[in-house]
Order: structure tokens, then C-alpha cells, then sequence
């Protein structure tokens, strides 16, 4: 059993022996070596191993892959007991919409579950050309495509439009995909600091004329930091420097703008000046896929040449026709977009209130409060759901070590008494794991 009054070094030392205190040679024993397809000898499980005893040995829960058991609007049921739920992107509260079920079912009545091929050698479904249509027109933009993943959407538009003597400028903050899709390309890359567009226009002024393909690549709202671009700057850059700009908009529609189409609407800036909007349908659109939007010529491109599109089945018609529903949805029901954003700004002016450390955070759905320990961090959402609070910690390497947080995701159906109570317990659990020893 562990004695809470030792540090985590001092149980760790308990478990493994303490190391000599005399300095001198240290023979290594002799190791069997591991034969080179054991998959027990690959980097990613020995860290995984590795986290999981440092888990045990600390008495902490893994917080991550909790078993959702049944889902109520924004509560959902976990090891039997109802919590409140921020750990789903359902942004505008229309998973449960019995009109997406509906549309649901008449598009497999028609047509089946699957795509049954690649659309380019199956033929298309009239169902996937409505959804592009559609999502031209709510963003903007002269056509779209859309594809079954979003990860794989940054992968391919990348992978399809740069390599060898391109380079790609990527804000330090962008999704993994984007990073993903910059190695998979062939081309270089240069990581400015978030939002520092100084730091990028001398970027620019030194460096443009080495690279024939210049793309510039930031997120619409962060993901991990609930900030916005700017993005009237980053349009000055890319039009005064002959570069390209692509907007991931993942967590930006239908949470950004009057009418929820995204940064570009939320920022009063013309969307056509973006040459690339990429976009999920996991989110806002609570279904799974991605979507890329931009002029005929990009996606006639994408449409022939993204791998990503070519060598894979179409998006499935459940996912479709319920993406076609939500946007719909979405364009008819604006209310739904004010009453997320009433909802965040409560968040956003209680969390300061309460002296929560909200960090770059511009008041939107997604919401951090800093912790800073990844152990602290791990140690508060446990403790919160044991409060009736599901909310997950976010730790290093997925942000800055001593910037672990706890990151909400705030829904148009989370009402403000549950947010009051949620960040009253949140004030209290800091407090305590402020002072527990790790």
C-alpha cells in the first residue's frame, strides 16, 4: 500500500531499490536480447508501460477511455453514476436530434450503410454532392469535398499540394494532423510561435525566395487553447509574400460567426481571401469526416489526386445524411450558435470570478483552466468526477510541460446553473491538488 507521506520518487525508489551511494564502475548483467519483431521492444508501449506503473504507484486513475454507458443530453452515465458531461464537442446539442435520426434512416432506406468504394471508381451518391454543395455554400466558397476523416483531410491536402522545394509555416499550436501531413509531404517546414505574425513576416523578408510553394497553415479556434488567429494579418502576409493560407476551422464552425460559419465570419474578414478552409464533421456537424473548401481548382485537384480520397471508400451514408441534416439545422436555427456563445461567455466570466486561470482562452466553447503538474492535472478530474463532473486533463506532450490543464467543451444545452456549480467545485478540487505530493 503506499504511504502518502513519501514523494512518488521516494515510492518509486521503494520499488525498484535505491541506487548505491558510493560512485564506481557499474557492471551491466547480462540482457537476453529481444527479438526484433517483439512488439513489447517498440517505443510507443514502453511509454504507455511505462505511465501506466507510475500510475499505480502514485494511486491515480487513468482518466482517459472512460466508459460512457448511456448519454442524457449533456450528462452522460459512467461506472453507473449521471454526470455532467464537457468532454464531447457536440457543440450546438444536436446528437440526440431525433430530426438527424430521421434523415438518418431515410438515406439508408435508400441507398444502404456504406459507400460500398471509392467514389471516383464506384460512382457517386447524389447524397455526398448535396453535402458539398451545401457546405459551399454555408462557407463561402466556390466548392468542397469531403472525405471520411478529418485527421486524414490536413494529412492529404498537404500530402497533395507541397513537397521537395516547398516549405509549409505552421503556427506551434496546430493539430497533429497538420504536422502529420508536413512529413508525409516531402516538404521543409518552420514552426513560428503561436500567433506571432512578427516572428513571420521576417520569416518571410528572409527566407520566401528559397521556396518555390509557400503554405501558410493556423487553426480557426485552438483547439487546446480556445484562441482565435489573427487572421486579418495572416491574409496581409500571405497576399504581400505570394503564399497560400489554409484555416483549419475543426472547432470554429458553427461555433465562430453570427451564423456559426466560422473564423473568417467571427473576424469580418471576406472568407474568399482564404485560399484553403479545411473543416471536421465531428464536431458541429456530429458526425465523422472532414471537408475541404476552397476554389474549383484546389479541390478538382484533391477530388483527383488526394490520396486520402482516391484510395479510400466514400463517407459512409449515415455519416453523410446526418451531416446534411445538422448543417441544415445549423443554418435554420442561428439561436442555437448565440445560445453556445451566451453559454461560454458565462463559463469564460465565472472561471475568472472564481480566480481560475482560463489562460489564452478568448471565451468560446473550448475552455482550458490551467493547472500547470500533469500529475495535478490527472489527479483533479478524477476528483471531479467523482464529484459528478466528467471533464478530461490535457498533459504534456500534447501541451507545454507545466501547462497541463483541464479543457471543457461547453455545448448550447449546458445550462448555467451546471456551469456555476461545475467551476465551484473546480475552484475547490485546485485547491486541494494544489497540495497533494507528488
Amino acid at each position: 500500500m503506499n504511504d502518502p507521506t513519501k514523494t512518488a520518487m521516494e515510492r518509486l525508489r521503494a520499488l525498484h531499490g535505491t541506487l548505491p551511494e558510493t560512485v564506481g564502475p557499474v557492471v551491466a548483467k547480462p540482457v537476453a536480447k529481444a527479438r526484433r519483431n517483439d512488439f513489447t521492444t517498440l517505443p510507443h508501449l514502453r511509454q504507455v508501460t511505462v505511465a501506466r506503473g507510475a500510475s499505480s504507484i502514485l494511486g491515480l486513475d487513468n482518466p482517459f477511455f472512460r466508459k460512457i454507458e448511456a448519454i442524457d443530453g449533456v450528462k452522460v452515465r459512467i461506472n453507473g453514476a449521471w454526470v455532467i458531461n464537457f468532454a464531447a464537442y457536440d457543440y450546438l446539442s444536436l446528437n440526440r436530434d431525433p430530426r438527424l435520426a430521421a434523415a438518418v434512416a431515410d438515406a439508408v432506406g435508400q441507398f444502404g450503410i456504406s459507400a460500398m468504394a471509392s467514389r471516383l471508381v464506384g460512382g457517386e451518391r447524389d447524397l455526398h454532392l448535396a453535402l458539398e454543395n451545401a457546405l459551399a455554400d454555408f462557407i463561402g466558397t466556390e466548392d468542397a469535398l469531403v472525405t471520411v476523416s478529418g485527421h486524414a483531410t490536413n494529412h492529404g491536402i498537404i500530402r497533395t499540394l507541397m513537397g521537395p522545394g516547398d516549405i509549409v509555416l505552421v503556427d506551434a499550436l496546430a493539430h497533429n494532423s497538420i504536422f502529420e501531413g508536413i512529413r508525409a509531404s516531402g516538404a521543409a517546414h518552420y514552426t513560428f510561435s503561436h500567433n506571432n505574425l512578427e516572428q513571420l513576416a521576417a520569416w518571410f523578408e528572409s527566407s520566401r525566395d528559397r521556396y518555390e510553394r509557400v503554405l501558410v497553415v493556423a487553426e480557426g479556434l485552438y483547439s487546446m487553447d480556445g484562441d482565435l488567429p489573427d487572421l486579418a494579418g495572416l491574409i496581409a502576409l500571405k497576399d504581400r509574400y505570394d503564399a497560400w493560407l489554409m484555416l483549419d476551422e475543426a472547432h470554429s464552425i458553427g461555433v465562430l460567426g453570427a451564423t456559426g460559419r466560422g473564423c473568417a465570419e467571427e473576424s469580418g474578414v471576406d472568407v474568399g481571401k482564404i485560399d484553403i478552409v479545411m473543416g471536421t464533421l465531428s464536431k458541429s456537424l456530429c458526425s465523422c469526416g472532414g471537408f475541404i473548401a476552397g476554389s474549383k481548382p484546389l479541390i478538382d485537384t484533391l477530388r483527383h489526386a488526394a490520396p486520402g480520397f482516391v484510395y479510400s471508400v466514400g463517407l459512409s451514408i449515415p455519416n453523410t445524411a446526418a451531416s446534411l441534416a445538422a448543417l441544415g439545422i445549423l443554418k435554420a436555427e442561428p439561436a442555437r450558435v448565440a445560445r453556445l456563445k451566451d453559454r461560454s461567455r458565462y463559463f469564460h466570466s465565472t472561471a475568472l470570478a472564481a480566480g481560475l486561470n482560463v489562460g489564452l482562452s478568448a471565451g468560446f466553447a473550448v475552455a482550458p483552466v490551467i493547472v500547470g503538474d500533469s500529475l495535478r492535472a490527472v489527479w483533479a478530474s478524477n476528483a471531479l468526477l467523482a464529484r459528478g463532473i466528467n471533464t478530461l486533463p490535457i498533459i504534456a506532450p500534447a501541451v507545454p510541460d507545466k501547462s497541463a490543464r483541464l479543457r471543457f467543451f461547453l455545448t448550447a444545452d449546458h445550462q448555467e446553473d451546471q456551469i456555476a456549480f461545475t467551476l465551484a467545485q473546480v475552484a475547490e478540487v485546485l485547491k486541494a491538488a494544489a497540495e497533494q505530493r507528488f
